[in-house]
């Protein structure tokens, strides 16, 4: 019998660390924010892929000024936020010893101690590119995208593959820039350095512009290497037929030529949609 005055079910209450102001409840809000399938986690994402554009954009157009105060207070905005942002997925991570020694997590510390401490060179800030890679090859991202932009899901693959070419593009500019522009003369700026990494990644070496030693051979060799695998496949996506992502309801393969009537692996019939249907 329950005393009088009680009904006898005890009042539900959020768990201690779901309360407002818990350290498990910001924990929560933070694992939302990067993880979660809300409105707000889908602009969150967008606007950390706008941060890395706006971050290589500032790298880009800051090698051509001068070390005034205005940039390097701007260097230290960037550096903080960028380890703001280390720290919220590492607090929000089930394995952080295995996050922190990710190799992403470690490229990630290395720019943002380059926007911290500006000795330590600002090559390697255009590392900071592959963080946009890892944000379009997240699983969420893609698939908010498909669902948001009709243009990215019909060029999907021609999209991954410019990011994947201008990640690389960008980042052996910025290594041939940090390990040459003290010793050879003819890369003053990474306008150089990325005129020379376009054109031995081209294989159109006019040979104005050259990689000295041993270390400057290498490198050339890698970027033909790496940079003409990753050319080809985008010319590929770009002069193939495009195809469309309809699975099919009987074997589930995922692409199709546009105009298809039937799967081409199993023959079942299909119901593509195209621009007239409502």
């Amino acid at each position: 019998m329950s005393p009088a005055g009680h009904t006898g079910h005890r009042p539900n209450r959020q768990p201690s660390s779901l309360r407002e102001g818990a350290p498990g409840g910001w924990i929560v809000r933070i694992r939302d924010l990067y993880e979660g399938d809300t409105p707000q986690a889908h602009c969150f994402r967008y606007g950390l892929l706008i941060f890395d554009v706006t971050t290589i954009l500032f790298i880009v157009a800051t090698s051509f000024l001068p070390r005034i105060p205005l940039v390097e207070k701007l260097d230290m905005l960037f550096g903080l936020a960028i380890l703001a942002d280390i720290a919220a997925r590492l607090l929000i991570s089930r394995h952080r010893w295995r996050d922190l020694l990710h190799p992403l997590t470690l490229i990630d510390l290395v720019v943002a101690i380059s926007f911290l401490a500006p000795i330590s060179g600002e090559g390697a800030g255009f590392l900071r590119i592959l963080r946009t890679l890892r944000l379009l090859h997240s699983y969420k991202l893609l698939a908010r995208l498909r669902a948001d932009s009709p243009f990215f899901c019909r060029n999907e693959e021609v999209i991954v593959a410019v990011a994947n070419l201008s990640v690389f593009l960008f980042v052996m500019t910025g290594i041939v820039y940090e390990t040459q522009h003290w010793t050879n003369p003819h890369i003053g700026n990474y306008a150089d350095a990325l005129y020379f990494t376009v054109t031995a990644l081209t294989t159109t070496g006019f040979g104005d512009i050259t990689l000295p030693g041993t270390t400057g051979r290498m490198l050339t060799v890698v970027i033909m290497i790496f940079g003409v695998t990753l050319f080809l496949r985008l010319a590929q996506v770009l002069f193939r037929p495009n195809k469309v992502r309809f699975p099919c309801p009987n074997c589930g393969l995922q692409r199709h030529d546009p105009d298809a009537v039937h799967c081409k692996a199993c023959g079942t019939t299909l119901n593509i949609p195209d621009e007239g249907d409502s």
